[in-house]
C-alpha cells in the first residue's frame, strides 16, 4: 500500500477510478475474442459433424454480438480516457500546489538544508512522473494484472489443464522481478541522485553565468557541469542497461506460457481427451491474453521508478511546518531574550538580548558576518532561536500562527526579487486586494510613479525575471512601494540603501522615511550616517552585542560604533 501512496503523492484515492475504468475497459476488449471463439466453434462443430447444420440464426446473433461489443468497448474507453487522463492531470495540479503551499510554509532553515535543484525537480520532473505514473502506469499494470486471474477462472471451465499451462510459467516470471527488486530500487536511486546533480549543475551553470563567461569557463571547460552530464549519461545506459534484460526475461517467461499450452494440447489431442474445437479456441485466446499482462510487466520498473520520485515528495510533504496558532498581540513592541541561533553547525548569535519598544526605530549595525540580518529573520520568524525567546508584546512568537505573525511585518531586502509580472501585479504583492488607485499612491510615496509612468506600458509593463529588465534603484523602489502598500505596524530593512548610487540613494530615503513614520522599525546598516538619529543603536561583533546606546553616546564611549564611524568619515 506504501507503494501507491508513494506513487500518488499521498493520495491513492485518485487511483481507484483510472484502475476500475481500465479493468473494466480491458474487460470489454476480450469480448470480441470471445464472440470469436463462439463464432469458430459454430463453424467447426458443423464441419467436424456434417451431420449437424451450421447454426446461422446463432451465427448471426454471434455477428451482433461483436458490432455490440465495438460500441461497448468505446462506452467504457471514453471513462477510462478521462479518468485516466483527465483526472490524473487535474490530481496532479493539486499535488503540485499542494507541494508549493507546504514548501511556503515549511522554515527557512530546512529549505536551506535541501538543494534547490532537487526541489526544482520535484515540482516537474518527479511531477510529471507521478502523471505518468497515475494516468498510465498503474492503471495498465493493474488491469493486466487482473485480467489473467480472471481469464483463468474463465477459461478453467472449458478446461482447467490448459488453462494452467497456459499461465505455468508467470509464477517463475513473478519471481525473478521480486528477486531483482532490490536491484531496481539501486539503479533507480542512483539514476535519479546523477539526474538531480545535473539539473542542480546547470541550474547553477545558468545562475553563475556571467562569472563563467568572465573567467572563460563557458562549454565544456565548465568541468562541473560537463562531468555532472557524463555521470547521468553513464547512470542511465546503466539503468536501461541492467533493467532491460530482467523485463524483457519475464516478458519471456510469460509469453512462454502458449508454448507450454501447445505442447500441452496437442498431447491431449493425441490422446483424446481434448477436442479440437477447445484447443482452437485457447489458441485464440491465448494469442491476445498476454497482451495486457505484457503491458503490466514492461511498466513494472517504471512504476517503481516512480514510487521512488513520488517517495521523495511524501517525505517533503510530511515534514512538519511552522507550528503556532495564536494571533499576534496588538502591542508591537519585540524584544529578544538570550537568543543564540546557528546555521546548520556555524554559531551565529550568542545570548543576545534587545528590547524595541512599539514606535521605535533601532538600527542594527556591525561588521559583516556578525548576525544583524539574521536578527530580522528571527523576528519574522523565518528561524526559530535554537535557545532563547523572542516576543511580540510580551508572547513567543513561536505560539502565533506563522502567516499572521506576517501580516504584521514589511520587509525590504538588500537584494530585492521582482516576479515576471507587471509593475502594479510586483507592487500588489503588498496587498493582493488593492485597488489600481491605492498601488499608484503607494508608488508615489515610494518615489517610483515618474519612471514608471516613462516605461512602455506604464504600470502594466511586464517585468523580466528577477527584475532583470530594472535598475537596481528602481527595484528597490518597487520593493518599498510593495511594503508601504502592506501597511505593516513592524518594518524591517536589511541593507536597503546599500550599493546604490547617491541619486538613487537619496530618493530611496525619502522613501523609506515615508514608510516608517508611526512604525516600529528595525534597520540592519553599514552606511551609519543612515541610522544615526536612531532611538537605539544595536553594535553586534562575532555574534554578540557589544555596545548599544544613541548615535551621540556611542561616539562618546570611543568603542567600536566610534571606530566605524571614523572609518567612513
Amino acid at each position: 500500500m506504501s507503494m501507491f501512496r508513494n506513487i500518488t503523492v499521498d493520495n491513492p484515492r485518485s487511483l481507484i477510478k483510472p484502475v476500475c475504468y481500465t479493468t473494466v475497459a480491458y474487460l470489454a476488449g476480450m469480448v470480441p475474442f470471445m464472440l470469436s471463439v463462439a463464432a469458430a466453434r459454430l463453424i467447426f462443430t458443423s464441419y467436424v459433424h456434417p451431420d449437424i447444420p451450421l447454426d446461422t440464426a446463432r451465427l448471426w446473433w454471434v455477428c451482433g454480438g461483436l458490432a455490440a461489443s465495438m460500441v461497448l468497448s468505446f462506452v467504457f474507453e471514453v471513462p477510462a480516457y478521462r479518468s485516466q487522463y483527465r483526472d490524473a492531470y487535474g490530481a496532479a495540479v493539486d499535488g503540485r500546489s499542494r507541494l508549493a503551499e507546504h514548501l511556503r510554509k515549511l522554515s527557512l532553515g530546512y529549505l536551506n538544508k535541501r538543494d534547490p535543484g532537487e526541489l526544482a525537480n520535484m515540482m516537474t520532473s518527479d511531477f510529471s512522473k507521478v502523471e505518468h505514473g497515475v494516468s498510465h502506469v498503474v492503471p495498465q499494470m493493474i488491469g493486466g494484472a487482473v485480467m489473467p486471474v480472471l481469464a483463468l477462472i474463465g477459461l478453467s471451465f472449458f478446461d482447467w489443464r490448459l488453462a494452467l499451462s497456459l499461465f505455468a510459467a508467470l509464477p517463475a516470471a513473478i519471481l525473478l522481478l521480486i528477486l531483482t527488486s532490490g536491484i531496481q530500487r539501486k539503479l533507480g536511486s542512483q539514476h535519479m541522485r546523477a539526474k538531480i546533480d545535473a539539473g542542480s549543475r546547470l541550474q547553477e551553470y545558468l545562475n553563475g553565468i556571467r562569472v563563467i563567461k568572465a573567467y572563460n569557463m563557458t562549454g565544456e571547460r565548465f568541468v562541473r557541469l560537463e562531468r555532472s552530464f557524463r555521470e547521468l549519461m553513464r547512470q542511465s545506459i546503466r539503468f536501461e542497461g541492467i533493467l532491460g534484460p530482467i523485463i524483457l526475461s519475464a516478458i519471456g517467461f510469460v509469453r512462454a506460457g502458449l508454448t507450454f499450452m501447445v505442447f500441452i494440447g496437442v498431447h491431449l489431442l493425441l490422446g483424446g481427451s481434448l477436442d479440437v474445437i477447445t484447443f482452437v479456441a485457447f489458441l485464440i485466446i491465448g494469442t491476445r491474453i498476454f497482451d495486457p499482462l505484457t503491458t503490466a510487466l514492461a511498466g513494472y520498473a517504471e512504476f517503481r521508478y516512480i514510487e521512488q520520485a513520488g517517495e521523495r515528495m511524501v517525505r517533503l510533504l510530511r515534514e512538519p511546518v511552522m507550528q503556532g496558532e495564536r494571533t499576534p498581540p496588538a502591542d508591537h513592541d519585540i524584544e529578544l531574550k538570550q537568543v543564540t541561533f546557528g546555521y546548520l553547525d556555524q554559531p551565529i548569535l550568542q545570548d543576545v538580548s534587545i528590547s524595541m519598544p512599539a514606535g521605535s526605530f533601532t538600527a542594527l549595525v556591525g561588521p559583516s558576518g556578525s548576525g544583524k540580518s539574521t536578527i530580522l529573520r528571527l523576528i519574522a520568524r523565518f528561524y526559530d532561536p535554537d535557545q532563547g525567546t523572542v516576543t511580540m508584546g510580551g508572547e513567543d512568537i513561536r505560539a502565533m500562527d506563522p502567516e499572521a505573525l506576517l501580516r504584521k511585518v514589511s520587509m525590504v531586502f538588500q537584494d530585492v526579487y521582482l516576479f515576471q509580472d507587471t509593475i502594479a501585479g510586483n507592487i500588489r504583492f503588498g496587498r493582493s486586494d488593492a485597488t489600481r488607485e491605492e498601488i499608484e499612491e503607494a508608488a508615489r510615496l515610494a518615489c517610483c510613479h515618474d519612471f514608471i509612468l516613462k516605461l512602455p506600458n506604464g504600470y502594466d509593463t511586464m517585468v523580466g525575471e528577477g527584475g532583470s529588465t530594472l535598475s537596481g534603484g528602481e527595484k528597490q523602489r518597487i520593493s518599498i512601494a510593495r511594503a508601504i502598500l502592506k501597511n505593516a505596524p513592524i518594518v524591517l530593512l536589511d541593507e536597503a540603501t546599500a550599493s546604490l548610487d547617491p541619486e538613487n540613494e537619496a530618493e530611496i530615503q525619502k522613501a523609506i522615511d515615508r514608510l516608517v513614520r508611526g512604525r516600529t522599525v528595525i534597520v540592519v546598516a553599514h552606511r551609519l550616517k543612515t541610522v544615526q538619529h536612531a532611538d537605539r543603536i544595536v553594535v553586534l561583533d562575532q555574534g554578540r552585542i557589544v555596545e548599544q546606546g544613541r548615535h551621540d553616546e556611542l561616539l562618546s564611549s570611543s568603542g567600536l560604533y566610534a571606530r566605524l564611524w571614523r572609518r567612513q568619515h
